[in-house]
């Protein structure tokens, strides 16, 4: 693997998991101090629109391609709805964080499947290493689910 290929999995892959993980544990605590659903969503989106100044001011590619844009848009809409239904789980039903945040976890078979049809990514991985890592997925998110 080419070290830039391994930089790419430390920046884009172990970096976001740590900060996903101090995510769920701040959604956690947001929850049960009591937030209603509407500004613990505008509280996330000061603090994304705050990352994304930051990253307009600091990164060269200021470029935005309408479709592009419309993408992220939808991003944003699937992202918080999904985190409004985390907390959902979380207030309303009292749903522990242990067991919400593997399952929400699962989304990587989703993103890995679209990736293989949309984009022809089956070409460039090995399909059996794939499945058999979907298949432990799977099973774990079973297992943490029922703890």
């Amino acid at each position: 693997m080419p070290p830039s290929q391994i930089m790419g999995l430390l920046v884009g892959g172990l970096a976001p998991a740590l900060l996903f993980g101090l995510f769920g544990v701040l959604q956690k605590l947001s929850n049960q101090s009591n937030i209603g659903l509407g500004p613990y969503l505008i509280g996330i989106g000061v603090g994304v629109f705050i990352i994304g100044g930051v990253s307009y001011g600091l990164l060269p590619n200021r470029s935005l391609p309408p479709i592009a844009f419309g993408y992220a848009v939808l991003m944003g809409l699937f992202w918080a709805s999904g985190a409004a239904l985390v907390a959902v789980g979380l207030t309303y039903y009292g749903t522990p964080i242990s067991k919400l945040v593997p399952l929400y976890n699962m989304n990587t078979l989703i993103a890995v499947l679209l990736g293989l049809l949309l984009f022809a990514e089956w070409q460039d991985i090995s399909v059996v290493k794939l499945l058999l890592g979907a298949v432990l997925i799977v099973v774990g998110g079973v297992l943490v689910a029922s703890a």
